[in-house]
């Protein structure tokens, strides 16, 4: 039998990335990244991507593998992943897959299948963004779909694109194309890490200021030389998108580091939210004093020195 799956999820800032390296040092595991903003090259500071000497010798998948011109679809990284999920159980390695996107996540674990696209409709959409803006095309999108609109922040334009792309070629709303939560593979262990919310609160905002004086900004303006701008998935990320508009003169720096702040804590409500509706996920506490022993003790592997599982 091929060792289980284990996902640590929960919203940003709540600690993940440690737990999950935690996690998979007791499991003898590796860590497949679910991140959709880690998988760019250069994107470190911003996206809190664990350093090589963070990872305490643990082997990461699916970082750093695209330049920040290149889009990143929910299909190819669940293609991606899917295949680093494989590689590890395969060679009898637990992965432990690590991310904060509800989406993302489901895409990885469940049976889930992406409806078509049309290139012409596609292109439609975002010259009509291009006219009205993403305030008016995601008031568009509450209307056919408000549950989907719900769920996807107006400056997320791509999946806002995505959704109204669905609806247009199915005649259902783009909710309505999710699956039911049902996992495409055996033995899923699923572990989310729950923060309270005015802790996370300060937590994010720790971490924005701690980006900035790591250095934020000068990462984005390197990667605006490579053509982080024109990306159209990698400029829409949090921090990312905030540091572009400042550089571009449409906010002074200090505006840019709050609206991140704030950004960042709507963000993480909607994950927590979209987290909270799957009944399979075990939540801990993310200051619980061994953690990685205790997540570890809801799987099925045999962890040294613990006897029997």
């Amino acid at each position: 039998m091929q060792p289980p799956i284990v996902a640590v999820v929960g919203p940003t800032a709540a600690g993940k990335s440690d737990a999950a390296i935690g996690l998979a040092l007791r499991l003898g595991g590796e860590v497949v990244n679910a991140d959709s903003m880690q998988v760019y090259r250069g994107m470190d500071i911003g996206t809190a991507k664990v350093s090589p000497s963070e990872r305490r010798g643990v082997p990461h998948h699916l970082l750093d593998v695209l330049d920040v011109t290149e889009p990143a679809t929910v299909a190819e990284f669940q293609h991606m992943a899917r295949t680093a999920i494989s590689d590890c159980r395969e060679r009898g390695v637990v992965p432990v897959v690590v991310g904060g996107s509800a989406l993302y996540m489901r895409a990885i674990l469940d049976r889930f299948e992406f409806p078509g696209t049309d290139p012409e409709l596609r292109a439609a959409l975002e010259a009509e963004l291009a006219t009205v803006g993403a305030g008016r095309m995601h008031e568009r999108l509450a209307v056919v779909d408000p549950q989907a609109a719900a769920a996807i922040l107006p400056s997320n334009t791509r999946r806002v694109i995505r959704a109204l792309e669905v609806v247009q070629l199915t005649g259902r709303p783009f909710s309505a194309t999710l699956p039911a939560r049902e996992y495409a593979h055996d033995s899923v262990v699923q572990i989310g890490l729950d923060v309270p919310r005015p802790r996370l609160d300060e937590r994010i905002e720790q971490r924005v200021y701690a980006m900035w004086a790591a250095g934020l900004v000068d990462e984005v303006r390197q990667l605006e030389q490579h053509g982080l701008r024109q990306g159209r998935t990698a400029a829409r990320a949090l921090g990312y998108a905030q540091v572009l508009a400042f550089l571009a003169g449409e906010c002074t720096e200090d505006e840019a580091r709050e609206e991140t702040i704030r950004a960042t804590r709507r963000f993480a409500r909607r994950q927590d939210s979209w987290f909270r509706k799957d009944e399979r996920i075990t939540w801990l506490p993310f200051d619980a004093d061994d953690l990685a022993g205790t997540a570890a003790s809801l799987t099925a592997v045999q962890v040294p020195g613990t006897g029997s599982a």
